[in-house]
């Protein structure tokens, strides 16, 4: 919502740059996605590293409590 009032207010003050930037927002998303995509996948390798490793921190806690 913040976003679109910023917009509204560039296009009071300089609409051709805000027709400028409404067309490029989605190609610019559209290159970034691959990006978000590596992220998205390193984010969870890493968290399955996580519960490996503290797999075994878990096993014997729960047999105590």
């Amino acid at each position: 919502m913040i976003t679109f009032l910023l917009w509204c207010i560039l296009l009071v003050l300089c609409w051709p740059l805000a027709l400028l930037a409404a067309v490029l927002y989605p190609l610019i998303w559209l290159l970034l996605l691959p990006f978000r995509l590596v992220g998205i996948a390193v984010g969870g390798a890493l968290e399955l590293v996580k519960a490996i490793i503290f797999l075994p921190v878990r096993l014997l806690r729960g047999r105590h409590a």
